[in-house]
């Protein structure tokens, strides 16, 4: 594969990854986080399998199986900080911070890999810090728990993104790596969002209104607004 064909690939793995930022959005008023990365996952997984029959080119050598596992450890991790940045940010922050791992695998590969990067790369970089900073209004605001699990997710993602790379390097078998990672995240997040759904605490506001305790008022004396509605009314006629 040529270097324009892998860029162009990484390209519309951005856009297919961009489109699916609403989608993870909505998801949440139906599915808990770790249920929506299980499914997303599994269904992933499920659609990758049947792939690897005729993959080749994979090497199976010394360290395969310790290196996949932590590749798809990272990236499980990554994708369920992303998943629960949704709760408490828009899609637009959080997809736009998410993608401040282009800002950090460069730095994360030079540290770890030691690969420098290159003028262009830091010209990137520096362009996308520059729009992380305009999209937060400045150093002056203050970034909402969504953002910084955002942010958080976008470094774990800069570290899954060095280990895949070296994966890939060393082992190959793209289409096996993805179907273990996405496996490996499904089985990881959906016993997990069964548990929650299961033995959910803390039981949030919406549900505290909801609770048939919610709805009779606590015993004590009435209140002040209850105390002039019953002044305000006649007296029963006696029979």
């Amino acid at each position: 594969m040529s270097k324009v064909q892998a860029n162009c690939l990484l390209l519309l793995a951005a856009a297919f990854w961009g489109f699916g930022n609403v989608a993870q959005k909505t998801v949440l008023d139906h599915l808990e986080p770790l249920s929506a990365v299980g499914m997303r996952c599994l269904i992933a997984g499920l659609m990758a399998a049947p792939l690897t029959m005729v993959e080749r080119g994979g090497k199976c050598g010394p360290g395969y199986w310790m290196s996949l596992i932590k590749v798809s450890i990272l990236f499980s991790i990554s994708i369920i900080i992303q998943q629960v940045s949704y709760l408490d940010t828009s899609v637009t922050n959080a997809s736009f911070l998410v993608s401040t791992a282009t800002v950090m695998t460069p730095l994360a590969a030079w540290f770890l890999v030691g690969e420098r990067p290159t003028a262009i790369g830091g010209l990137a970089a520096a362009m996308t810090l520059a729009g992380v900073l305009l999209l937060s209004g400045g150093l002056t605001a203050s970034f909402s728990q969504g953002d910084l699990a955002a942010i958080l997710s976008a470094a774990c993602y800069a570290l899954w993104m060095v280990e895949l790379g070296r994966h890939m390097q060393t082992h190959g078998a793209p289409v096996a790596t993805a179907a273990a990672q996405f496996l490996g995240a499904a089985v990881i997040t959906l016993p997990l969002g069964v548990l929650r759904a299961i033995y959910r605490w803390p039981p949030s506001a919406m549900q505290a209104r909801n609770s048939p305790c919610s709805a009779s008022s606590p015993p004590g004396p009435p209140s002040a607004s209850r105390r002039s509605l019953n002044a305000s009314r006649p007296p029963a006629m006696p029979q």
